[in-house]
């Protein structure tokens, strides 16, 4: 991966205390903080969030930065939807992860949201026009939701609607992924 200069850009990541896939999240922050970026994670908490391996064997712990219902999206650049299938299926049921989204979407910044991270976007009613990659299994959702086209490959860059989509499929997906942000986020893209 380039070694983009991301100082001063900044970057929400959110997520439920429980059930985030582990390289989902711990992957981008730490690449993300490498190249310079300020990364904020919110939770549903201020627990720490516990993270899995494949769904199911514990992962690493992360801190929370703050709670989903009390940051302002207004200060970031980009906002990250790990997925993790526990994770994904209970943030989609959080209001304050759907206004979040909503918050991004609507003010035209970018989104990127890997394997179920997804769900949290039908959920918000946001994916209308958009075309985009995540795990197979919510082919049928996102469309269902408006998407115009599910594709199945590592990563897709959507920018239709005023927004800029970023999707991949799962944690194997994940150096090209992390190429279309640092793209995204130093304005090379």
């Amino acid at each position: 991966m380039a070694g983009e200069n991301l100082t001063g850009r900044t970057v929400l990541a959110i997520v439920t205390n429980y059930g985030v896939e582990q390289d989902e999240l711990v992957v981008p922050i730490e690449h993300l903080r490498e190249r310079g970026a300020i990364v904020t994670v919110a939770a549903s908490s201020t627990d720490d969030v516990q993270t899995l391996v494949g769904d199911k064997d514990p992962g690493r712990t992360v801190a929370p930065d703050v709670r989903l219902d009390d940051v302002d999206p207004t200060g970031f650049d980009l906002l990250l939807v790990p997925g993790g299938t526990i994770n994904a299926d209970t943030l989609r049921l959080q209001e304050g992860a759907s206004r979040l989204v909503r918050g991004f979407t609507e003010s035209g910044r970018p989104v990127a949201a890997i394997c179920h991270g997804p769900w949290a976007l039908v959920e918000a009613g946001v994916l209308g026009g958009k075309t985009l990659t995540s795990y197979p299994s919510l082919r049928t959702d996102v469309l269902n939701a408006g998407a115009a086209e599910w594709r199945d490959v590592d990563v897709f860059v959507c920018d239709a609607e005023g927004w800029r989509l970023i999707t991949s499929r799962d944690p194997g997906d994940l150096d090209a992924f992390l190429g279309a942000i640092d793209d995204t986020l130093a304005g090379t893209a």
